[in-house]
């Protein structure tokens, strides 16, 4: 009978800590400053790879931070995906594609049309096998919280899960940088349809984690392809099939269905009206790019390797 007790308070209370194994807590106090108790930094990896987006990260990938990571991910301790959002909306609005906050109603000047331009959370896609295994996609799942935490602070923001494998590729664990480029060329694509979507944002890729940033930088190629002309940096380095290994088309999430007890079904202000209209470009929209190159404004992630950090250069 005390065992079932306990089994019971376990699914409404956290057994434990995610991050250093406290009872009776989701992610205690020195935990959660360990994950977005600093400043998100940007961070670049080294060597950094061809057309990887500025990126920026919550925290570096060590004792707590990874320990929580791997928890969501690997163990299914979901509880931690609010407070791992939280640290992925701040990274978010640590780079270039949030707004510092909602236009003034009735203005019309270029600064607050950008301010009202929703900001895109692209998720970079599991493999279909590992979702499996785990029982939901990690990356997607701290996207929903992030979307949820930026639009709580006034940021409009949606998950737009718009990328697919399109081939399978090996376990990144145990590979260098080369050959993590390799394993994952050309093997990003975005689903059918959704190519329009993409141009009604700023568009940010997000992930859990970054080491080599390879993926990132292939997730970068992806969305790059889709929206521009065939080029050095939007062709994959190893041939493919030109169709995703999972065609059916994406979905904006808009709402907090995952997120409260409250469905909330209304777009961000800036997707009515005007910015519904077929044809209208980023630019035209109040959006930015990156260094001149389509789709990607940058990328934000969790955690990045600590040797990420050591570099920094605006």
């Amino acid at each position: 009978m005390r065992n079932w007790w306990r089994d019971l308070t376990d699914l409404v209370l956290p057994a434990e800590c995610g991050g250093c194994g406290r009872p009776r807590a989701v992610l205690c106090d020195r935990c959660r400053a360990a994950l977005s108790g600093r400043e998100p930094r940007r961070v670049r990896p080294t060597p950094e790879p061809r057309g990887l987006p500025p990126v920026h990260a919550a925290a570096p990938y060590a004792d707590e931070v990874r320990a929580a990571l791997l928890a969501h991910k690997e163990r299914g301790a979901l509880a931690l995906a609010r407070p791992l959002g939280e640290a992925l909306a701040g990274a978010v609005r640590a780079g270039p594609a949030a707004p510092a906050a909602r236009p003034r109603p009735g203005s019309r000047d270029g600064t607050d049309r950008a301010a009202s331009t929703p900001v895109l959370l692209v998720p970079v896609p599991s493999a279909r096998r590992a979702v499996r295994a785990r029982g939901h996609d990690p990356a997607r799942r701290i996207a929903y919280a992030a979307a949820g935490e930026l639009r709580r602070s006034g940021v409009p923001a949606a998950v737009l899960a718009a990328l697919r494998q399109r081939r399978p590729v090996a376990d990144q664990s145990g590979l260098g940088s080369r050959q993590r480029l390799a394993n994952v060329a050309g093997a990003l694509a975005v689903a059918p349809g959704c190519a329009r979507l993409l141009h009604r944002g700023r568009v940010v890729l997000v992930d859990d984690l970054m080491t080599t940033g390879a993926t990132l930088a292939e997730a970068a190629r992806a969305v790059r392809a889709a929206q521009g002309p065939p080029g050095p940096e939007t062709e994959p380095a190893v041939k493919g099939r030109e169709t995703s290994s999972d065609s059916r088309p994406a979905f904006v999430y808009l709402g907090e269905t995952w997120e409260g007890s409250e469905q909330r079904r209304t777009p961000p202000q800036a997707w009515s009206g005007a910015d519904r209209q077929p044809g209208r470009t980023v630019k035209e929209a109040g959006g930015t790019r990156a260094g001149g190159t389509p789709g990607v404004v940058c990328a934000a992630v969790v955690a990045a390797s600590p040797d990420a950090f050591g570099i920094h250069r605006n």
